[in-house]
């Protein structure tokens, strides 16, 4: 377990450019001690990296995109209380150090899942932002978080607002299903017949949170609730008919438990992802967050609406995908992920990233057993297999 009676709780920060890193970071610098970010990583946004190290001065920095940092000559710039470090396999190194006492996982796509598990093997806590960790390898993380003795606690907003809501003593057996809440993204409003002619400029524009690219195409084609779909089966144990997922557009409730006997309890705040991050690091404690509390002195709407599941047709993937398992996390994420891309590069339409996604899990070798090394190569092979059905498609 995570070395709570050590004076400074040493947080690494995996991904610590991206939204959610950055968002861990102004965290910790409104924690203060003994809260210390002691190593950060990311890929190729350099420049950031460096002013992140200029402000706190970790032990360990870690770019991942090996020709980024070679070209820009990122390794030869010092700063005398932080090693710098090129390659991805410094991550399960740092995951693994006695020196950490938490990872907050934010690394986007299943590039994250080797350091989850190291992370996890070795006891620590783990922040977890990286859903597809869970979506990929669900039964391998979770029996390395059981062995190795280490806390998992979710950073993504639906899935804390479960954890909180659960945290009063309610077991899961009490737990009638789960709902999860979903903005509906960017193309919520227009019309079916529209959404073939949505550009990347269209569906990035997401109406109330800031996110990187993938996420936020991710929202508008509602794939991120499919794989939170599948994330919260592994993460609650429960089966996947006893998830709901519906349309809250104003992203005030970020998730709902509703219990046997009729009960339903919400967990309710504004839309920022610091106090889900914060609750993850300071758990089982509360302390004052940087995050905007409600404002109770202005009037409020709050409404939901049932999935569509014909506008979202990534719901019945997710659902299908959280009740088969195996070997189909590992292929619908990869495929995703380089359906994601191939739109955002225009090579492909906004609709054809599910039907994609659809026909790539169709046609892989399902295994109802796969181990890691099968999972890492399906990854592969669906990347490759959604590269051709693009190149192929009528």
């Amino acid at each position: 377990m995570p070395q709570q009676d050590r004076s400074t709780q040493n947080i690494a920060v995996f991904g610590s450019t991206g939204s959610i890193g950055k968002a861990t970071i102004d965290v910790i610098r409104s924690l203060g001690s003994p809260y210390r970010v002691h190593s950060i990583a990311a890929h190729r946004s350099l420049g950031k990296l460096d002013e992140q190290i200029a402000e706190c001065q970790p032990t360990y920095a870690i770019a991942t995109d090996f020709e980024a940092a070679k070209t820009a000559q990122w390794d030869s710039r010092t700063r005398p209380r932080t090693q710098k470090r090129i390659g991805t396999e410094h991550l399960e190194a740092i995951a693994r150090d006695p020196e950490v006492d938490t990872l907050v996982a934010a690394i986007v796509g299943s590039a994250g899942l080797l350091s989850c598990l190291a992370a996890a093997e070795s006891g620590k806590r783990l922040a977890l932002a990286n859903k597809e960790a869970l979506v990929v390898a669900g039964p391998l993380l979770t029996e390395a978080v059981r062995k190795g003795g280490a806390e998992l606690l979710p950073i993504d907003s639906e899935h804390s607002a479960i954890f909180q809501a659960l945290r009063s003593g309610n077991e899961i057996k009490e737990v009638k299903r789960l709902i999860l809440t979903a903005s509906g993204g960017s193309l919520r409003d227009w019309p079916m017949s529209r959404l073939g002619t949505a550009t990347a400029e269209d569906a990035l524009d997401h109406p109330t949170w800031q996110m990187g690219k993938k996420i936020t195409i991710d929202s508008a084609t509602m794939m991120n609730k499919a794989l939170e779909v599948i994330e919260a089966r592994w993460l609650f144990q429960v089966r996947s008919d006893q998830i709901e997922v519906v349309i809250h557009p104003q992203s005030i409730i970020h998730s709902m438990v509703e219990f046997v006997d009729g009960s339903v309890i919400a967990q309710i705040s504004p839309p920022d992802m610091r106090l889900p991050i914060q609750y993850a690091l300071t758990y089982p404690n509360r302390l004052p967050c940087p995050a905007p509390s409600m404002d109770w002195s202005e009037a409020m709407t709050l409404d939901w609406r049932p999935a569509d599941r014909e506008r979202y047709p990534a719901l019945e993937l997710g659902f299908e995908v959280a009740l088969k398992g195996g070997s189909c996390g590992s292929v619908l994420n990869a495929a995703n992920e380089a359906a994601v891309q191939l739109f955002l590069d225009g090579k492909i339409a906004f609709p054809e990233i599910v039907i994609g996604c659809r026909k790539v899990l169709d046609n892989h070798n399902y295994s109802s057993l796969p181990s890691l090394a099968e999972l890492l190569q399906l990854d592969d092979w669906a990347r490759k297999e959604i590269s051709n059905w693009a190149n192929t498609k009528c």
